[in-house]
């Protein structure tokens, strides 16, 4: 029987979790779905990534107000990813705020991706209908910009191209709690299907200039303490330097995709395998490490037929 695509299989649901990070900081977390951040200030409430519908972004909605009945006044966006921005809407923020290149990305490839996502992993678009649209960011900011949330600051800020070329993060000083999206990952592998390889480390290593005590990660636990926050670190970074190593080698002499995917199964199982949506995000982070082995710098459009093309290259 041939292997289902991607997770189209995957129907399990996940245990929430609603964790404490920092003073009125939170991640709500799904064992490996996509994290949300909460930051609440006096005045009111910000954030960080917003579940991929309205319907979803409610799940947010009742932990928020388990701990406060302050406005959501602001959605920040870490990166242009569908499960990420679709779900904006149901939070009533008076501001939807992400990088510039994330609002580039979102017009050059947010309807694109929003296909994508949706045919590689339908279970985390639950009541797909309830969205409205593509998300477009009210405020963009280069490279740092500061909200204040009463007299609690918030300081968002493009630390280099990773995940995506685009990313943000949001650090809270009085806390020293950075909420990074899918820079940093626990336990969770990567996905690295626009990912900039050779730029990845480097933006780790500027989170890690902050020295924070807690991370909100894209995916995985919410980490508390600097010894699991290194550990983090540590291992995203193990996780992408394994990823591109052995596709590099084979697109230096000339291999095949499907010769790149079988030297980074070799590499990546035995460390990486028990990792939360695993089999899910290695077909496409070899596509991409591949690519960018070969020079293309700018990751090229994911779509529905693409995808399909090279799981077929990759199963064949």
């Amino acid at each position: 029987m041939a292997k289902e695509f991607a997770s189209r299989a995957d129907m399990t649901a996940k245990t929430i979790s609603f964790t404490e990070i920092g003073r009125d900081i939170y991640a709500f977390t799904a064992e490996g779905d996509p994290n949300t951040g909460v930051v609440i200030g006096d005045d009111g409430v910000m954030v960080v990534d917003a579940q991929a519908t309205p319907v979803m972004a409610q799940q947010v909605v009742e932990k928020i107000r388990t701990v406060t009945d302050k406005p959501i006044k602001y959605v920040m966006l870490s990166h242009y990813h569908a499960v990420r921005v679709l779900g904006a809407s149901g939070y009533g923020a008076e501001q939807i705020i992400a990088s510039e290149v994330c609002r580039a990305m979102i017009s050059e490839r947010g309807k694109e991706d929003w296909e994508s996502e949706f045919e590689r992993f339908p279970r985390l678009f639950q009541a797909a209908d309830s969205i409205p649209g593509l998300t477009w960011p009210t405020m963009t900011f280069k490279d740092k910009m500061t909200v204040w949330l009463g007299k609690r600051r918030v300081d968002l800020m493009h630390l280099g191209r990773a995940h995506t070329a685009g990313d943000a993060v949001a650090l809270v000083p009085d806390a020293g709690v950075m909420l990074t999206g899918d820079i940093v990952e626990y336990k969770s592998a990567c996905y690295c299907g626009d990912a900039h390889f050779h730029d990845w480390p480097g933006t780790l290593d500027a989170i890690q200039r902050f020295a924070p005590e807690a991370i909100a990660p894209g995916r995985g636990d919410a980490l508390a303490g600097r010894a699991i926050v290194e550990e983090a670190l540590a291992l995203t970074r193990d996780f992408v330097s394994s990823t591109y190593r052995p596709v590099a080698k084979v697109a230096a002499r000339g291999g095949s995709l499907k010769d790149a995917w079988d030297a980074c199964r070799a590499e990546c199982d035995p460390k990486f395998s028990s990792y939360a949506i695993y089999e899910h995000c290695l077909p496409f982070n070899v596509a991409r490490a591949y690519d960018e082995a070969l020079g293309i710098d700018t990751p090229r459009i994911w779509t529905a037929a693409r995808d399909r093309d090279m799981w077929a290259q990759l199963q064949g």
